[in-house]
């Protein structure tokens, strides 16, 4: 039986609906549901922010009071969820290892894999995109392969580049611009994740689908010139 979420007050103009503490797609299929719902709803909402398995609403407090709000989302609850069955599958190129995965040799060694068995499993999942956070446009994948998780660095490196493919946890990521990280970078993609001049900026979104497929390093100029050209370099399957 699913539990009932929560709904928790987040000082005077904010609600945080809860509906778990697990990373689960049925958990994050509530949560988006919720977020479709309150989409048409307009003022007094001024903004939703979903998470792997909460929403937190914001609203006009000068205007509605909290009970008033809690109305409106409780009437949102009501609206019916729906698994991603439909949703986008993109297969993705990564170079895996040498100077595109630096940590491809000492990750594999902590999990008595080769490189290749690593990357054999890292291609072998279907992960789905909870959330799109942290950065434009960065990438929250689950599914992966349980063998595969590992925790994150103990020291965080100052940058990492955009495009990464990271292992941290029970997750795995692709990196859209560079930026800090204390994840295990085991390859890369030429794929654009985030481009500002685009529209949408963002080529990733939540409830997509994600499969990696590894290409040679010969491939990466090629690949990433055409990615920054705009070419749609990850392939759309569904």
């Amino acid at each position: 039986m699913e539990a009932s979420p929560r709904l928790l007050p987040c000082g005077d103009s904010a609600i945080a609906v809860e509906f778990g503490n697990a990373i689960s797609i049925e958990i994050n299929s509530r949560v988006m549901a919720l977020d479709a719902a309150l989409q048409g709803v307009g003022h007094p909402i001024l903004e939703t922010v979903p998470t792997y398995r909460s929403l937190l609403v914001y609203f006009d407090a000068a205007s509605s009071s909290y009970e008033e709000i809690t109305a409106i989302i409780l009437d949102g609850l009501a609206s019916p969820v729906t698994m991603p069955s439909a949703a986008r599958v993109w297969r993705v190129p990564v170079v895996y290892g040498g100077s595109f995965g630096i940590d491809l040799i000492e990750f594999g060694e902590t999990h008595n894999m080769t490189a290749g068995e690593v990357i054999r499993r890292h291609c072998s999942g279907l992960y789905f995109i909870y959330t799109i956070g942290f950065m434009p446009g960065f990438a929250y994948l689950g599914g992966l392969d349980p063998a595969l998780e590992t925790p994150r660095r103990s020291t965080p490196r100052l940058s990492i580049p955009a495009g990464s493919v990271t292992i941290g946890g029970a997750q795995s990521a692709i990196t859209s611009v560079e930026a800090p990280s204390g994840w295990h970078v085991i390859g890369r993609s030429p794929v654009q994740a985030f481009m500002a001049d685009r529209e949408p900026p963002c080529l990733f979104s939540a409830g997509d689908f994600v499969t990696f497929f590894a290409v040679e390093p010969e491939e990466w100029p090629s690949l990433h010139r055409a990615s920054c050209r705009g070419e749609l370099v990850a392939e759309l399957v569904q």
